[in-house]
């Protein structure tokens, strides 16, 4: 007796957000189902890979990445260049660490990502991992010398929202709302960002999230909520979702360790990009849109993963 496939079908989609602008603009979102899956309704944009490049490398990264980056570790512009012409990634993610541990001004940042915008076409996404008052500081600065651009910044978060939005309403950015993996904090941050009216398709949900064996199921477990919450019609969850898998990844315990110290663990370099890769596919499927990646050979195998499932056909 044949067995009938079981489908099911949702009442509605998850917003499209444009970021960067002309030929090389990238476009997000747009599903009406769960990932990949093409039988019961359509992925019009398919998942991108955004390069995470830092203004400093970030305390005890492993050495196998450290020798991949090594030739552009210390020149953020060139570090982009090569994302975008040899590692194939879909936008550039510049994080600034250096306002925080070393205090440096405002407008050195903002000079940092002109720069990196004007070596690369594919478009940028802006993110500070400073304090609230530094970030708020960095936002303008960087949100002006990109206007026009249509970049994505993060990050708005409840209790600090205001300064973000205004200055990308302003300057035509999109913006990334974070919330603490509380499906609650996060719709409440979307309700707060749309009543400074940024429109909603300028808006895309960070959830916050961990690497593999860092609390992965949890932060899977909420992402495919407001996925669901989103195709189920509740339009404050409809933004499509973000997932920072380098940074979290490579300050991971497991992937620090080298050979010597666990030898039953196997090879350091490929742990290292095995790491990232599992946990980008995974969040892929938990429905991120976005993914942001340190390692280039992760990038390539992710990329060849979102190939696969989008040339499916149906599973």
């Amino acid at each position: 007796m044949p067995v009938q496939k079981v489908t099911e079908k949702w009442s509605s989609s998850v917003n499209v957000v444009t970021i960067g602008k002309g030929d090389k603009s990238v476009q997000v979102g747009g599903e009406t189902t769960l990932p990949f899956l093409h039988d019961e309704g359509k992925m019009p944009n398919r998942p991108v890979v955004a390069l995470e490049v830092y203004d400093m490398i970030p305390d005890g990264w492993p050495k196998p990445l450290l020798d991949v980056l090594q030739e552009v570790a210390n020149d953020p512009v060139a570090w982009a260049k090569k994302g975008q012409d040899e590692w194939g990634a879909d936008l550039i993610c510049l994080r600034l660490l250096k306002p925080d541990s070393q205090k440096v001004a405002p407008e050195e940042c903002a000079e940092l990502a002109k720069a990196i915008k004007k070596a690369v076409d594919i478009p940028m996404i802006v993110w500070p991992l400073a304090d609230d008052e530094t970030n708020n500081k960095l936002y303008p600065a960087c949100s002006q010398a990109l206007a026009g651009e249509r970049c994505l910044f993060g990050s708005a978060k409840q209790e600090n929202y205001k300064t973000l939005a205004a200055t990308c309403i302003a300057d035509g950015h999109s913006v990334i709302g974070e919330s603490p993996l509380d499906i609650n904090i996060c719709k409440q941050v979307n309700i707060l960002l749309s009543d400074m009216d940024l429109p909603a398709d300028r808006i895309v949900i960070y959830p916050t999230n961990g690497a593999l064996g860092y609390g992965f199921e949890y932060a899977y477990s909420i992402m495919e909520r407001t996925r669901l919450a989103a195709l189920g019609g509740d339009r404050m969850m409809a933004m499509p979702m973000l997932a920072v898998v380098g940074w979290e990844v490579q300050r991971a315990k497991e992937v620090k360790a080298t050979l010597e110290e666990f030898p039953q663990w196997g090879s350091h370099a490929e742990r290292v990009t095995a790491w990232e890769a599992a946990t980008a596919v995974g969040y892929l499927q938990a429905g991120a849109d976005i993914l942001t990646m340190c390692h280039p050979e992760a990038i390539k195998q992710v990329k060849n993963y979102i190939d696969e499932f989008m040339n499916a056909g149906g599973l």
